[in-house]
């Protein structure tokens, strides 16, 4: 097969694997009023529900980092896919919450060897220049899960029923497994494995070293701050909250969910070129996306009930900002970390979004309970249960400021230095010709 052809077949295959990561991870959100009935559960206990699938996928992120420097991308997307395919089989089946728990537990294992394995072999398969642009097509690509979920499980679900949404999307993951077993490879033909640069250190060393590289952090507050809005948002609380304190069909909710990953796919790219462009620039593209997602949900919450409908539209559309520039953070950790550390690094990444997303739900159905009286579910508890997320924003900006200013001393120790932006702008007044970096 031609070189070409197979980089972009074992690509194509990586992000299938993925999508269908996204499927099973979302598939408990847009099943979430059913799920209510079928368990009988309360807000607060239906959020466990994720809680625990999000507790479980965060607190793996490091260790999976660890597994993934250790024995290779493929393998751990195989082994991945096949613990989500047996979550899903469970869910299928359950008719108890504890089993249900268990189910959403696998999800969230199998969940999290994937997506970083998956931008594993990207960066190995890809060149460096290209890496940014690719990682974000992969991420977005991989969100069309989410209207997989968002539109035909949705449909099964009201039609033959829960155990056959849930089958189907275990089989669905059977395919990409087999798929990913026969295809990916963790490097092209003929690449080297990445060397260690230093001897061989002990796991907890490995940790430290990544932690303590402030590109790591720095991607690490990052990703928190741009990720867990909408993953929040998508994962449980949109569709109710959509609903109950908005007034919209189950449909029309669906909907927008649906234009949430159409939007972000289409503004995917356009953050990846910025990325590879502006290498020395990439935290404003941070910063900007964290001010502009409170700014709308300001407003929204803000507005009398209900909001109007291009007003949810325009919130739908800035927290699908908030997948693209969350992998700004993984970017980080590939220009900041040598390659045998980038494993690691990554999952160090990975867990600011998330871990901040289980503490948002978390609060959401806390609140809704003490507040959202009986049945737990209330517009003005729904109004004030969001609010607990500006805590995140306001901790997300402070690690981005003070870590900016960390990594770029690194650069400045290696002899490259990043002007301030108002230096920038008067050299380009005085040459409109000078393009800076």
């Amino acid at each position: 097969m031609n070189t070409r052809w197979r980089v972009y077949l074992v690509w194509a295959v990586g992000v299938l694997a993925y999508l269908v990561a996204v499927l099973q991870r979302s598939s408990f959100g847009v099943a979430g009023l059913a799920a209510a009935d079928r368990f009988g559960t309360e807000p607060a206990a239906l959020a466990t529900f994720v809680v625990l699938q999000l507790v479980v996928y965060a607190a793996l992120q490091v260790p999976v980092g660890l597994l993934l420097d250790r024995f290779g991308a493929r393998t751990l997307v195989v082994v991945g896919g096949l613990t989500m395919v047996a979550g899903q089989v469970v869910l299928a089946l359950a008719t108890a919450l504890p089993v249900a728990y268990l189910a959403r537990a696998l999800v969230g294992a199998g969940d999290a060897l994937t997506f970083i394995s998956v931008l594993r072999v990207v960066n190995a398969w890809f060149p460096a220049r290209r890496a940014p642009l690719m990682t974000q097509l992969t991420g977005l690509l991989g969100q069309l899960g989410q209207v997989l979920s968002a539109v035909p499980l949705v449909a099964l679900l009201r039609g033959p029923g829960w155990v056959v949404a849930f089958g189907s999307a275990a089989g669905l993951g059977v395919l990409a497994v087999v798929l990913a077993l026969v295809v990916i490879r963790d490097r092209p033909p003929g690449s080297p494995a990445p060397v260690a640069r230093e001897p061989e250190v002990g796991l907890g060393t490995a940790l430290r070293t990544a932690w303590l590289t402030p590109g790591t952090r720095l991607g690490f507050w990052s990703h928190m701050g741009t990720q867990f809005s909408g993953t929040v948002f998508v994962l449980l609380w949109g569709v109710p909250y959509l609903v109950v304190a908005q007034g919209l069909s189950p449909t029309r909710a669906s909907a927008l969910l649906t234009l949430f990953v159409l939007a972000g796919i289409a503004v995917g790219p356009v953050i990846g070129e910025l990325t590879a462009r502006h290498p020395l620039r990439r935290s404003w593209l941070v910063l900007t996306i964290i001010g502009a997602t409170a700014a709308v949900w300001t407003v929204v919450l803000a507005s009398p009930r209900p909001a109007p409908g291009w007003l949810l539209v325009v919130l739908v559309l800035v927290l699908a900002f908030g997948a693209p520039g969350s992998m700004v953070g993984f970017d980080y950790a590939r220009t900041f970390n040598p390659g045998h550390r980038q494993g690691t690094a990554v999952g160090v990444v990975n867990v600011g979004g998330f871990s901040a997303s289980v503490l948002v739900v978390l609060a959401i159905g806390v609140v809704l309970d003490a507040l959202g009286g009986p049945g737990g579910y209330d517009p003005a508890a729904f109004r004030l249960a969001w609010c607990t997320q500006y805590v995140v924003w306001v901790v997300a900006v402070v690690g981005v400021l003070r870590t900016r200013r960390l990594a770029r001393r690194e650069l400045a120790a290696d002899g490259i230095v990043v002007p301030p932006l108002r230096e920038v702008w008067a050299r380009r007044r005085a040459s409109p010709t000078t393009h800076e970096r």
